[in-house]
């Protein structure tokens, strides 16, 4: 079976981002026009991250060392590394918005592929270099040899690490664990915020469910959400007693309503393990390479999307869904 070559991952993440253009051309771009498009800027980015070269100056000189590399991509002169650090800081609305047309796009393409079931979670990654104590933190206080601090993380406890001083990745996936949308925050915010945030967007998927851990269990939004047409199961273990309680429980333990619950582990955290893959965080509890949020959301959401690429090629080519090696070999 013929693998996928660099070429064609290129030329998906071009054609998918030139329907997303596509789409919102009614959007109104203030300014002077953008002197490398932002599709060039992904996935050389994209490239760079599963290559461990995380410093802008270091990207600029491997530009001017691979002019060939360069020219291939799109650029037609090498950005200068203040440049690459400032479209790098601008672009997360953007892929935000690109996961999500990708994530709405791909339905059509396989079953595996839909939004009728979706899976929510968020995992924790550890912020680069020391950590900030809380105390000091909340007093505003940094102590006087502490270096390299990035003061936008904040505390949050894993169940797997305990306390993690960084950021969470907040991650939509369907059952087979196709990324839908993808939001990054400071650790500190709880995903029952983060899922109202995202309403708007679940729903413009037409879910008939979303799953999710206890973090997402509220009475009341499982009583609206039910109104607007989206059953909201989460195991709600703290709420046991009364009989809307125990018509809810009685509820989700129905096919295929238990099935879905049971399925949420297998469908979303084996990919937070991609993630880690394509990004190189998978040691020291998913320590990130670089500092402060703008950055940090840019890193996670080019992880969440190169997976997003990776399982679209891998659809057209007939392999694993799941299967990224090729995807890493071609950009390695």
């Amino acid at each position: 079976m013929q693998a996928p070559t660099r070429a064609d991952y290129v030329r998906t993440y071009f054609t998918l981002f030139a329907c997303f253009q596509q789409e919102r051309e009614h959007i109104v771009h203030y300014g002077h026009p953008f002197e490398y498009a932002d599709q060039i800027l992904i996935v050389f980015f994209t490239m760079m991250s599963i290559r461990r070269i995380t410093a802008f100056k270091t990207q600029h000189r491997w530009l001017l060392y691979h002019l060939h590399e360069a020219i291939a991509l799109g650029f037609e002169k090498i950005p200068h590394r203040v440049t690459l650090s400032r479209r790098y800081k601008a672009l997360y609305p953007i892929l935000q918005a690109f996961i999500a047309f990708v994530g709405s796009w791909a339905e059509a393409l396989h079953p595996e592929l839909d939004s009728r079931v979706l899976i929510e979670d968020a995992s924790l990654f550890k912020a680069h270099g020391p950590v900030w104590h809380q105390s000091d933190r909340l007093a505003g206080q940094v102590p006087n040899k502490l270096r390299n601090l990035d003061q936008d993380a904040s505390w949050r406890k894993s169940a797997y690490h305990g306390w993690v001083y960084g950021y969470s990745l907040h991650l939509t996936c369907n059952r087979s664990g196709f990324p839908k949308l993808a939001q990054v925050e400071t650790a500190c915010v709880s995903e029952s915020q983060v899922i109202e945030e995202k309403k708007q967007d679940l729903f413009a998927l037409m879910p008939q469910a979303v799953v999710g851990d206890n973090a997402y269990f509220k009475a009341m939004r499982v009583r609206r959400w039910a109104v607007a047409g989206v059953i909201l199961l989460t195991p709600a273990v703290k709420w046991q007693n009364g009989r809307y309680a125990t018509a809810y429980h009685r509820f989700i333990a129905q096919a295929p309503f238990n099935s879905w619950l049971q399925s949420r582990k297998t469908a979303i955290e084996p990919i937070f393990d991609l993630f880690s893959k394509v990004l190189g965080t998978a040691n020291n509890h998913k320590q990130l390479p670089l500092q402060w949020l703008a950055k940090v959301r840019t890193f996670l959401c080019l992880g969440v999307l190169a997976v997003q690429i990776a399982m679209i090629v891998n659809n057209a080519f007939g392999l694993p869904l799941r299967e990224i090696s090729n995807f890493l070999t071609a950009f390695s």
